[in-house]
């Protein structure tokens, strides 16, 4: 339970860090943790990309496998962005402002981002040895 509420909290890290990233390439996508009150709603906004990251997105790279084989496994990358798009227009502590396709492309970029930076933080986090 200890490691699922780190995790939890690298994965706001690293939407925070994108989001910064991508105010500095002047991309659209925007995540605010100024307040404790916006911290919590990130939180909550982390939570449910989690969940439809783990849901969602799961099932549209069931469904797209085929296409994903073809790409070798490039078009997975398209997901997520879809997952993340989709996440972020409910405004929960994170949102993409561009619309369009200029919206999805803030969101690839975003989404690679957070994975990245995800990774590199999820190297510090102990191993389960119990």
């Amino acid at each position: 339970m200890k490691r699922l509420g780190l995790r939890w909290i690298l994965l706001a890290v690293s939407v925070f860090a994108a989001s910064i990233l991508c105010r500095a390439m002047n991309l659209g996508f925007q995540a605010n943790a100024s307040t404790f009150q916006q911290a919590i709603v990130l939180m909550i906004g982390v939570a449910l990309l989690a969940f439809l990251n783990a849901t969602l997105g799961k099932f549209l790279k069931f469904i797209t496998l085929p296409l994903s084989c073809i790409t070798l496994g490039l078009f997975s990358l398209v997901v997520n962005a879809a997952v993340l798009y989709s996440a972020a227009r409910l405004e929960l502590g994170f949102k993409v402002t561009e619309t369009g396709l200029g919206g999805f492309f803030a969101a690839f970029v975003a989404s690679l981002l957070i994975s990245f930076i995800n990774g590199v933080l999820g190297v510090f986090l102990p191993d389960d040895k119990e």
